[in-house]
């Protein structure tokens, strides 16, 4: 029997809201869109990484791997280069959510 998944804690999901659904959480979208270094580094703290490591398609990877959420290396590249204020509001809002749901 071949395997081609490996087993995991989480079944496979999507983000828990959208790329662009910044009214699901306001504070957070402003937080990001007028001091994107400051999320990055919440962000990182969050998931135990160093601010230093930068905000983008590494840590988009490294969470969505972590979760097993749908995606791959090429989309976290193009979200992240493409629209990194959105990319990054949607990571915490994905936190926020999992820590209420006990699952971060």
């Amino acid at each position: 029997m071949e395997v081609t998944t490996q087993p995991g804690p989480y079944a496979p999901s999507n983000f828990q809201t959208g790329l662009l659904d910044c009214c699901e959480d306001c504070s957070t979208c402003v937080y990001g869109f007028f001091c994107l270094p400051c999320l990055g580094c919440t962000i990182a703290s969050r998931m135990g990484e160093c601010c230093l490591c930068g905000l983008g398609m590494p840590m988009r990877s490294v969470y969505r791997t972590k979760y097993n959420i749908k995606g791959s290396l090429c989309k976290d590249c193009m979200v992240s280069y493409f629209c990194l204020p959105c990319s990054a509001c949607q990571l915490k809002r994905d936190i926020d959510r999992r820590k209420e749901q006990g699952i971060f």
